[in-house]
C-alpha cells in the first residue's frame, strides 16, 4: 500500500497534536519521587507482599523522606522521619486529618461512620464524646482501672493453672484483653466458653487475619467483581455482620436498663440528649455500631500483642525482668495486687513499657490519611486524594535519636538521669497528630495493670535458656511475633 504526501501530512499533523496535547496537559506538579516503576493496573502492589519495613527503609535510602507508590488504582505517599512526619501531620494537620475508604468501610458497609475511619464533622463529634465517656469512666469514677484490674485477676488464675510447664499464652492474653473491651463497652464480662463471646473472637481474628488480603480490593476495586470470593471479601462481611447482630442485641439491653453503667448507656444517654435539644448531631445507631467495631479492632488487637512482645523480651532480656519484680517489690510488695496508684512510682516498670511499644512497633505504618486537596510539602506536590502514610519505623528505629543499640531492649533509655520517666516527642508508637490513637491512654493503663500484676505473681522462663524463641514476626493489621511457649514459674514471697 502507498502513501500519498496528504497521507503522511495528516498522519504527521495528528502525531504532533497529541504530543502537543500531552504537553499541554502534562502534571507539571512534582510529584514525590517513586523507587519503581508502576506496573499497569496493579501499580507497586507486588511490592509490598514482602517485608514492607525492609522496603521501606531501602526505599527511603534511595528517594529521601517522601518518596510515592502506585498501588493499584490509588497514589500513596509515604512519610519518613520525624520533622516530616510532625510536619505533615501535626502543623498542617487540617489538610492531612482525613480518612480515605478502608477494609473496615468496606466490610462494614459504613463508610464516614464511628472514629477511626470518619472524617470532618462526623469524626470530630464521635471522637470527643467517646473521649469524654472514657475519661468519666477513668479519672471520675476509676470504672476502668476497677473493669481491667477484674479481668486480669480472671487471667493470673489462669496463667496459676499453667504453671511449670509449656504455655503458649497468645490466645488467652486475646481473650483478657477483649473481655477487658467487653466489660467498658457493654457493662459484663463474658465467659471464656460463652458461645457469643466465642464468636465474637473468631470474628475478630477473621479480620485480622484477612486484612492484607482484603485490602486489595480497596487497592483494586475491580477485583471484587471476579466470581467466587478469592480475597475473602465476602467471609469477612459474613463475619462484621456477626458482630453487629451481637452489637445491636447489647444496645437494646442498654435501651431496656438491662445492663450496669458502661460505654453505650453513656453514648445513649448523650445521644438522647442531643437529640431532645434539637442539636444537629451524627450519634445515631450506626455510628455507635462503629465506634464499638473500631473499640475492638484497635482495643484488644493492640493490648494483647504488645503483651505477647513484653514477654518474649522478658525472656531475652532476663535482668530487666528482674529489676521489674525488684522495683515492684520495693514499693508495692507482694502482699496486695498493683493498683493504678502504684503507676508514679514503678518508673522503671513504666519505661520497659515503653521500650516494648518503642521496638515492636506495632503499627509501623499507622493508619492511613488523606488530603481534600493538592498541599505542597518541602517542594514535592501531594495531590488531592492522595494515601499518605506515616512510616512510624523510620522514627522509633532511628538512631539518632533513641542511639546505635536502637534495635535492642533498653529500658535506661526513658529514664533520665535524676531517676525520672522521660517522654520523648519522637516516642510515636500511637501515631501522632490529630488523629493520634483513640484507644491510647485505655492501653497504656491496662499495659501497666497486666504487665504489673504478671511480674509480681511470676517469673517467665524460656523453656530452653540456651535456644531462645525467634524475635521473627508476621505482618497484618498489626505486627505480631511468631508462637512461641514459656514457662510460668510462680514467684516466692521477699517480705
Amino acid at each position: 500500500m502507498e502513501f500519498s504526501a496528504i497521507d503522511l501530512a495528516l498522519a504527521l499533523s495528528v502525531v504532533i497534536l497529541l504530543v502537543f496535547h500531552f504537553w499541554l496537559n502534562r502534571d507539571s506538579r512534582r510529584l514525590p519521587p517513586s523507587p519503581l516503576r508502576p506496573l499497569p493496573i496493579v501499580g507497586n502492589i507486588f511490592a509490598l507482599i514482602s517485608d514492607q519495613r525492609s522496603q521501606f527503609k531501602q526505599w527511603r535510602e534511595k528517594c529521601g523522606d517522601i518518596f510515592s507508590l502506585r498501588i493499584g488504582s490509588k497514589f500513596m505517599v509515604v512519610l519518613n522521619g520525624y520533622d516530616v512526619i510532625k510536619e505533615v501531620l501535626v502543623q498542617n494537620a487540617d489538610d492531612f486529618s482525613d480518612r480515605p475508604l478502608t477494609v473496615f468501610d468496606l466490610t462494614s458497609g459504613l463508610h464516614s461512620n464511628g472514629i477511626i475511619t470518619s472524617s470532618g464533622k462526623v469524626w470530630k463529634e464521635q471522637r470527643a464524646v467517646g473521649l469524654q465517656i472514657l475519661r468519666n469512666f477513668g479519672m471520675g469514677k476509676n470504672i476502668l482501672a476497677e473493669q481491667i484490674q477484674k479481668e486480669i485477676h480472671k487471667y493470673i488464675e489462669y496463667l496459676s493453672e499453667n504453671i511449670d510447664h509449656p504455655v503458649d499464652i497468645d490466645s488467652a492474653t486475646n481473650i483478657s484483653s477483649s473481655n477487658i473491651i467487653c466489660s467498658i463497652l457493654f457493662g459484663q464480662r463474658f465467659e471464656y466458653s460463652d458461645q457469643s463471646f466465642r464468636k465474637l473472637m473468631d470474628n475478630i481474628a477473621l479480620l485480622i487475619n484477612n486484612f492484607i488480603i482484603n485490602s486489595s480490593v480497596v487497592f483494586i476495586p475491580a477485583l471484587r467483581l471476579l466470581p467466587g470470593d478469592w480475597f475473602r471479601i465476602k467471609q469477612t462481611e459474613r463475619g462484621v455482620q456477626e458482630m453487629f447482630q451481637l452489637f445491636v442485641s447489647c444496645i437494646e439491653k442498654c435501651r431496656k436498663g438491662e445492663t450496669g453503667e458502661c460505654f453505650i448507656s453513656e453514648y445513649l444517654r448523650e445521644q438522647e440528649k442531643r437529640v431532645k435539644s434539637g442539636i444537629g448531631t451524627s450519634m445515631d445507631d450506626n455510628n455507635l455500631k462503629k465506634v464499638i467495631f473500631d473499640l475492638f479492632i484497635t482495643g484488644s488487637e493492640t493490648t494483647s500483642t504488645t503483651l505477647y512482645w513484653f514477654v518474649l523480651y522478658m525472656l531475652h532480656y532476663p535482668d530487666a525482668q528482674k529489676r521489674i519484680f525488684d522495683e515492684i517489690n520495693e514499693h508495692v510488695g507482694t502482699d496486695r495486687v498493683p493498683n493504678i496508684e502504684d503507676k508514679q512510682n514503678l518508673t522503671y516498670l513504666n519505661a520497659a513499657i515503653m521500650e516494648t511499644q518503642r521496638l515492636a512497633s506495632i503499627a509501623p505504618n499507622g493508619f492511613i490519611h488523606t488530603c481534600p486537596r493538592d498541599v505542597t510539602i518541602r517542594g514535592y506536590t501531594i495531590p488531592k486524594g492522595a494515601y499518605v502514610m506515616p512510616c512510624l519505623d523510620s522514627v522509633l528505629y532511628d538512631e539518632k535519636i533513641w542511639g546505635q543499640d536502637v534495635m535492642s531492649f533498653r529500658p535506661e533509655r526513658f529514664i533520665g538521669h535524676e531517676g525520672q520517666l522521660l517522654t520523648p516527642e519522637e516516642f510515636i508508637p500511637f501515631g501522632t497528630g490529630r488523629r493520634i490513637c483513640f484507644g491510647k491512654n485505655m492501653a497504656n493503663v491496662s499495659m501497666f495493670l497486666y504487665v504489673s500484676n504478671m511480674i509480681q505473681k511470676f517469673e517467665f522462663q524460656p523453656m530452653d535458656p540456651f535456644h531462645l524463641p525467634s524475635t521473627k514476626y508476621n505482618m497484618g493489621l498489626s505486627v505480631h511475633p511468631d508462637h512461641y511457649q514459656v514457662k510460668v514459674v510462680p514467684r516466692r514471697s521477699r517480705n
